[in-house]
């Protein structure tokens, strides 16, 4: 198991990304200083940065990813930076989650419970939000941090972590809700009266 941080809860400002965040992510790129100062210039632009060096990213649908979140803060150790893009959240991970963790799912063989995960590492890219929420492509696209990076080494999941919030969630989907009545059920063998009638 990775070396786990100590999180009592979310960040309580976990939709801004720090100057120290910002370096982190644009560390990812051959030239992070360029990628910076577009960035100053056009904060509420995404940004395309890519993966395997310095993050993963794992993709998975939207709901299905905010029950991996809720798991990773309520019953794990929380969660690397996670972001919202076009209806999938994007859970950014240690390297090498993305070459480890489909075999890990395919081991414990959840099938259609997990839905599609899309893998990103060496060679991929992904774009992320921008920086700074507002009226922006961003927007249109439901870009948004919902944890953003915050320091210049931000502590990521690795596959066995990603792993253990996807078992979970699937597990809560795959729960039938439990039904609490305060009225007995009608086939207990009690015995039922008409007393509508009743003068």
């Amino acid at each position: 198991m990775s070396s786990l941080p100590h999180h009592a809860s979310a960040p309580a400002n976990a939709c801004d990304v720090t100057p120290a965040g910002a370096a982190w992510l644009a560390s990812a790129e051959t030239y992070p200083q360029g990628l910076l100062t577009g960035w100053r210039a056009r904060p509420t632009t995404p940004a395309v940065l890519s993966c395997g060096t310095v993050f993963d990213v794992v993709s998975v649908p939207a709901v299905f990813g905010r029950r991996m979140v809720d798991r990773l803060w309520h019953d794990g150790p929380g969660s690397g930076p996670v972001a919202a893009h076009r209806g999938r959240m994007l859970l950014f991970a240690a390297p090498g989650t993305a070459r480890r963790l489909p075999s890990l799912l395919a081991w414990e063989e959840w099938g259609p419970a997990v839905p599609s995960l899309l893998c990103h590492g060496p060679g991929d890219a992904v774009t992320v939000p921008p920086l700074a929420a507002g009226q922006g492509p961003g927007d249109r696209l439901g870009s948004r941090w919902l944890v953003a990076p915050d320091s210049r080494r931000p502590w990521l999941p690795g596959p066995d972590v990603v792993l253990w919030a996807c078992v979970r969630a699937a597990r809560a989907a795959a729960t039938p809700a439990v039904r609490i009545s305060i009225f007995p059920r009608g086939d207990q063998g009690a015995k039922v009266y008409d007393v509508s009638r009743r003068r």
